[in-house]
């Protein structure tokens, strides 16, 4: 195997996408395509159809995206959801073998893999057997995740838009709610971390605008204080928004879903499927209808939706997401090219008033398999988010839009 004259390696290079889509995930593809360019040590580049599931395959799902033109990659840049399709497989030590086979044939020395927590866990595991088989190979982990849950990271390339999404969609349902006055449940995305959810709040102006309460996975939830909290609301203003997380638990970490739905499904991972399921808002609506009442001892209108996959593929990206995931994408095709070793990219707030993000190189051991939550400074007692979560996410989101009332 050659080697460049700065020690870098020569072959191929390889970029996969995997788990859930983001608004901004191409931007990362484009980003690590744009910044392999002039880099003598990649002959070509692959992009890997729907992840390592693709690279697996018998041949290989391949497909060279090195010689895209610049305004190919520009438009695939802006366009929501993976260009080269995801996975949702893990892999374990077995897959990753195949995962090595496949780019030892492919003569891939350097791989990219676009991802949350399973992603870095693959580059992780994938880098290490390529050491202890003497393949010369670097693994690259671009973060990606709507849930902003890795850790290291200040926030996840794909959360800022995700969010912007969120607080837009509470700022309009929020007009609905007063104009014809009930309780509305928004179920939002996010498994074990609330920042999704408390995002709901980002569009609140007035003191009476909704969402009125927050329910996060970080705070333990039951039935009985939930039917305590709309009352009072309901009792004060008449009517009731409220914000609730897809994975908010008991008080024993099990899914509230899970105790209020028969039959839920889960997937390959055993894990219950949340995300796109209305059940938990349904069910949560059911509650309120049997518990909660007007002033004529009546229940009150009692609406609820789940806001599923739109939160993800919503082409209003952040402004601020679609700089840093491309970004974020090139500065991992830098490491690649400075004959960096294996490792994730992190994103780190810049100290001073005005809003930065810079990029550093992790261990991807530091990354893999590993949860962020919502940190108990951004937390306000069992229902509500504090002024410092909001002085964290506003300048992610970008300008929202400005509403009147009469």
């Amino acid at each position: 195997m050659a080697k460049s004259s700065k020690g870098v390696l020569m072959g191929n290079a390889a970029i996969g996408q995997s788990g859930g889509p983001t608004a901004v995930i191409n931007q990362s593809l484009v980003g690590v395509i744009e910044g392999l360019r002039g880099f003598a040590g990649v002959r070509k580049v692959y992009g890997m159809r729907h992840g390592v599931s693709g690279l697996i395959k018998s041949p290989p799902a391949l497909v060279e995206v090195g010689r895209l033109s610049p305004a190919k990659l520009n438009a695939i840049a802006r366009t929501p959801s993976s260009a080269l399709g995801s996975s949702r497989d893990k892999p374990d030590a077995a897959y990753c073998g195949k995962i090595l086979e496949s780019c030892r044939a492919a003569e891939i020395r350097y791989f990219f893999y676009i991802g949350g927590n399973d992603s870095s866990d693959t580059c992780r595991i994938v880098s290490e057997l390529a050491a202890s088989t003497g393949y010369d190979m670097r693994c690259f982990h671009v973060p990606k995740t709507v849930d902003n849950d890795l850790v290291q990271s200040d926030h996840c390339p794909g959360f800022p838009s995700a969010a912007r999404y969120v607080a837009t969609a509470f700022m309009a349902d929020n007009l609905d709610n007063a104009s014809l006055p009930g309780v509305k449940i928004n179920v939002v995305m996010g498994r074990h971390a609330g920042f999704l959810t408390a995002a709901s709040v980002l569009g609140r102006r007035n003191r009476d605008d909704g969402p009125h309460l927050i329910y996060l996975p970080e705070v333990p939830f039951d039935n009985e204080g939930f039917v305590r909290d709309v009352q009072a609301v309901y009792d004060r203003l008449g009517r009731c928004q409220i914000a609730v997380s897809e994975g908010i638990q008991t008080s024993d970490g099990r899914p509230v879903a899970e105790t209020l739905i028969d039959g839920l499904e889960r997937d390959a991972h055993g894990n219950v499927q949340l995300s796109g399921v209305g059940g938990l808002g349904d069910a949560l609506a059911n509650v309120v209808k049997s518990r909660v009442k007007r002033s004529d001892g009546k229940p009150p209108r009692v609406r609820a939706d789940t806001l599923g996959y739109l939160q993800r593929c919503w082409p209003d990206f952040s402004p601020v997401d679609a700089r840093e995931a491309r970004a974020a994408g090139k500065f991992a095709a830098k490491l690649a090219a400075s004959g960096a070793a294996s490792g994730s990219v992190a994103l780190v707030r810049a100290r001073g008033k005005a809003y930065k993000a810079v990029f550093e190189r992790v261990e991807l051991k530091e990354i893999a398999a590993k949860t962020r939550h919502m940190p108990a400074e951004f937390i306000d007692g069992r229902h509500g988010v504090t002024p410092a979560f909001v002085q964290y996410a506003a300048p992610l989101v970008g300008k929202l839009p400005e509403f009147a009332r009469i």
